[in-house]
């Protein structure tokens, strides 16, 4: 399989263009296009003053919002390249995560310009735009190159794949420092249409926003968040096309509680080193190829997967597919539960104990046992008030699951760990 390569491809840099096209058309929350642009030209002149130059890493130490826009598209039009890093990062998380800039930006630019720097009107696809750290759901995070190409062939496999509206209004509730949130920001300004970026998952402000008539056509979700906004009583949103719903495993059990309310789902399935969306809605990205190998790893190819992962991207998880040809995720290779010699998917099961009424949350894994190896447990966190006991979990769980995926314990804990965008942190378990 060759590489894909985008070796002297320029296209005309997705900012500029838009704002010629469309400069009245909200961009960034209350900003314009025109607005944005010109804020962005200002900035990446400032940015220039402080030695910014083509290749230069700048650290993108924001709040999601209006002013993290900003400095991400001014790095872009100097050809330097963004490394979005939480602000909410420990200390030596985020002196990792920043070494190397150039610059750290960690408040809005205020100071002296460059009058002479010249910005892109062109970006290179071959080239790299972001540096993002993998979630590190599995253990430590990891540092993934994404080029232009990437992204501008992800957000034409998602337009592919959901459709695309000329007034399309995409909310993102998500961090800016994983591939989910930013991809976002990056392909509304491909296709030129808005992004409403919130700073973090506000349940009763995104509530709001859905109810409007001239609300989002498009949100991004995981099933955590979504889950809550069921609860909070989300129906029937009237401006909604799609909730692109993935980072993690999604019970039949919320499928169908979207569905009686009214909420358009489109699952996906994705991850940092194939820029977001892999299979969407059924299908993969049209640009994408999706394999599976004799032991059921997940290989993905195409122009959406990092050059340091060409020609083929080897996931780490585990799929299946189902009799008319759809892929099924059934877990990561290193979570998977090795128990008298069965293996057990840990996502399935917790899938099951999720339905349970009782259940706020679930983790299982497996703990170190004489007889079995591995023992399948459950680490319940229980809705706020409410009691249940570990046999009569076990108990649910078993006309469900084959009798070596059937929990052997439960631990009952407060909060389980999860990263910012809601995945469960299996390394801290």
């Amino acid at each position: 399989m060759q590489q894909a390569s985008f070796l002297y491809v320029l296209v005309d840099a997705w900012l500029p263009l838009a704002a010629a096209t469309k400069p009245q058309q909200l961009a960034v929350n209350n900003l314009t296009y025109g607005q944005l642009l010109l804020a962005v030209q200002r900035a990446a002149r400032q940015l220039s003053a402080l030695g910014v130059v083509r290749g230069d890493r700048v650290a993108v130490v924001l709040a999601p919002g209006e002013q993290f826009a900003v400095v991400f598209h001014a790095t872009l039009l100097l050809g330097a390249v963004a490394v979005p890093a939480s602000p909410d990062l420990p200390a030596d998380q985020l002196a990792d995560r920043t070494d190397g800039a150039r610059v750290v930006v960690d408040r809005p630019l205020d100071g002296h310009e460059d009058p002479a720097v010249k910005l892109d009107t062109h970006h290179d696809l071959s080239a790299t735009a972001v540096i993002i750290f993998s979630s590190g759901s599995s253990g430590a995070a990891k540092e993934v190159a994404l080029s232009y190409g990437n992204f501008w062939w992800s957000a034409a496999g998602s337009a592919v794949a959901l459709g695309l509206d000329r007034e399309e209004r995409w909310l993102c509730c998500l961090p800016l420092t994983h591939v989910g949130g930013l991809s976002i920001l990056i392909r509304s300004a491909i296709y030129a249409t808005e992004a409403l970026i919130h700073e973090r998952f506000d349940q009763a402000a995104i509530l709001a926003e859905l109810s409007h008539e001239n609300g989002p056509t498009l949100i991004s979700l995981v099933p955590t968040t979504l889950q809550r906004l069921l609860d909070a009583g989300l129906s029937g949103p009237p401006s909604l096309r799609w909730v692109l719903l993935g980072g993690g495993p999604i019970s039949a059990e919320l499928i169908a509680r979207a569905a009686s309310a009214s909420v358009p789902l489109a699952s996906s399935y994705g991850m940092t080193e194939a820029c977001s969306q892999i299979y969407t809605g059924g299908a993969p990205l049209f640009c994408t190829s999706v394999e599976l190998d004799g032991a059921g790893e997940i290989l993905i190819s195409g122009p959406t997967v990092a050059n340091q992962c060409q020609p083929q991207l080897r996931t780490g998880d585990v799929g299946r597919w189902d009799k008319i040809g759809g892929l099924n995720v059934v877990g990561r290779i290193s979570a998977l539960i090795i128990t008298g010699g069965e293996n057990v998917a840990p996502e399935a099961v917790e899938a099951v104990l999720a339905a349970h009424p009782a259940v706020a949350d679930v983790a299982v894994v497996g703990r170190e046992d004489r007889e079995w190896g591995e023992k399948v447990t459950a680490i319940v966190q229980l809705e706020p008030g409410v009691v249940a006991t570990d046999s009569e979990l076990i108990d649910f769980a078993a006309p469900l699951l084959s009798p070596h995926e059937r929990p052997k314990q439960v631990e009952f804990v407060d909060t389980l760990p999860r990263s910012e965008n809601g995945k469960l942190l299996r390394s801290e378990l």
